[in-house]
């Protein structure tokens, strides 16, 4: 007796579910410019290392003798391979199949996979393409009555957010549902021109408010990589596939490992010449931030999220001597580097990433301070800088500032917690207070410069006595700064430093005090 009968049915189901949503659907979806579902998966993951779960699941048509006739597979694949050779967690919706539309099996297999990383404590990657809730108001006519609505598995998609990696693809029209499970991450990406990401689809959006849009127009790309709903846009499904390896190198696979550490060929004491005079000595002009970066980090290391979103502020991974680490640097270039409400966003969410899989910072200060002004204060700007400062105090990670240049108000203060080591260095180009002398004279002797006769030299005058203090190495002779260095010897710094970081990690290793939000 034997159970070949069984393995020959399962043989054929599984050859089935292979065909996706059939030929005629598959054709059609690589007609514009898409890769199938399981193209994806063999894509991103490791040759061979893909393990299915439930390929089976979907809707099987039997006739009279029990003999199947037809078989619509489910909408969702998940299952296990690796990345780089580690194990991840993987969720990739088939639009060749309902377009991507949830159902009862997709539902359940949705959950599963989001259980599947939370009890594994593996990285949860979701390649989102479709609506993945229930469909259209046709369900109440199919069920009979309306339901109130349920996020499946949301308790998990929130728990993993401060346990687990959550990285999602948005490719293809996502919605809803869809939408949410994209943004639900620590780290997301859209496509050009396959890639539209919205609340409600146009259709809904023009009978419900009467504005006439195309997909591209409600919800593309050019809408979404400065919104901050997305951190990064590409121009294909491969290089989407790229940014979610390199996301993913720089962490570790849950909160109760350490960050990895790569073997680096880039000498740890390798100076740059050319950083002691890229400050320029005027201190109206601005400089490139990202070749400060790239010649203190390890080479070609970098990683950027979000560049397009408060570019004032530039966020991302890199690499010092093999270590995983995250910075922060203001970009003087947009804005003067100062704090909007979008860079406070993104500070928050960017620190409590960090924190939550204990990656050191690094914080690299020009910081004039808040944006003022009349647009700033209608935004509740004060609100979410305060929101951006106390994920930076509430920090535990290891973090060290490094002061390019300006250090001004409640911001420029804000950038490491000053009642704890406080460990920071300052370059020679160093210029700090409480308000800027430039704007803070005007301020500070309002009334004598009235009654002036000659305000213009007396305020000249005024200028060039406070000049004369403004040298950072008077605030050293006071300790008011631990050191000031020689820009060039930045990187050897911080190669020493983050040795001694990465002693410090095993002692916060586990969960946060409160869970990570997107």
């Amino acid at each position: 007796m034997s159970w070949q009968p069984e393995i020959d049915e399962l043989h054929k189901r599984e050859k089935i579910a292979y065909q996706m949503g059939g030929k005629e659907n598959v054709n059609r979806h690589k007609s514009r410019g898409k890769m199938t579902v399981r193209e994806r998966i063999n894509s991103l993951l490791d040759k061979d290392s893909f393990h299915e779960t439930g390929a089976i699941a979907g809707n099987a048509d039997f006739d009279h003798d029990g003999e199947l006739r037809d078989f619509q597979p489910t909408n969702v694949i998940i299952g296990r391979g690796k990345i780089d050779n580690r194990k991840v967690v993987i969720s990739a919706d088939d639009f060749t199949v309902r377009g991507g539309a949830g159902d009862l099996e997709s539902m359940e297999k949705q959950v599963y996979g989001e259980l599947m990383a939370h009890e594994l404590k593996l990285p949860m990657v979701r390649l989102v393409d479709g609506t993945g809730g229930g469909g259209s108001v046709t369900s109440i006519d199919e069920l009979g009555y309306a339901y109130v609505p349920v996020n499946p598995a949301w308790d998990h998609v929130v728990n993993n957010m401060g346990r687990v990696p959550v990285v999602a693809a948005c490719l293809g029209s996502v919605a809803g549902l869809g939408a949410a499970r994209v943004v639900a991450s620590h780290f997301s990406v859209m496509v050009e021109d396959i890639s539209q990401m919205f609340i409600a689809g146009p259709l809904i959006v023009k009978h419900g408010m009467g504005q006439d849009l195309t997909k591209e127009e409600l919800g593309g790309v050019q809408v979404h990589r400065s919104s901050g709903a997305i951190d990064n846009v590409v121009k294909t499904e491969k290089d989407a596939f790229e940014h979610i390896k390199r996301f993913l190198s720089f962490l570790p696979s849950n909160v109760w490992k350490l960050p990895p550490i790569m073997e680096s060929t880039d000498s740890p004491d390798r100076k740059e010449g050319e950083l002691i005079s890229i400050i320029p000595k005027n201190r109206r002009q601005p400089y490139k931030i990202r070749t400060i970066l790239q010649m203190v980090f390890d080479k070609e290391s970098i990683f950027e999220m979000g560049s397009h979103y408060g570019g004032d502020t530039v966020t991302g991974f890199a690499r010092l001597d093999g270590h995983s680490v995250g910075f922060l640097a203001n970009d003087p270039i947009v804005g003067g580097g100062g704090l909007s409400v979008k860079a406070c966003n993104k500070i928050e969410r960017f620190v409590d990433l960090c924190q939550t899989f204990h990656l050191p910072i690094i914080n690299f200060v020009d910081q004039p301070g808040l944006t003022i002004g009349l647009a700033a204060e209608k935004q509740g700007l004060i609100r979410h800088g305060v929101r951006a400062i106390s994920a930076i105090y509430q920090a535990t990670v290891p973090m060290i500032e490094i002061i390019l240049r300006r250090v001004y108000g409640v911001g420029g203060a804000g950038m490491i917690n000053g009642h704890g080591l406080h460990l920071r260095y300052a370059w020679p180009s160093g210029d700090w207070g409480s308000l800027p002398i430039e704007g803070g004279l005007q301020v500070a002797y309002r009334r004598t410069l009235e009654e002036s006769d000659n305000p213009q030299e007396l305020l000249e005058k005024l200028a060039s006595q406070f000049e004369s203090f403004r040298s950072p190495l008077r605030t050293a002779a006071a300790f008011g700064i631990e050191e000031i260095i020689d820009p060039r010897d930045t990187r050897p710094l911080l190669c020493d430093w983050i040795v001694d970081a990465y002693e410090l990690l095993p002692e916060l290793l586990g969960p946060s005090r409160h869970t990570m939000r997107p």
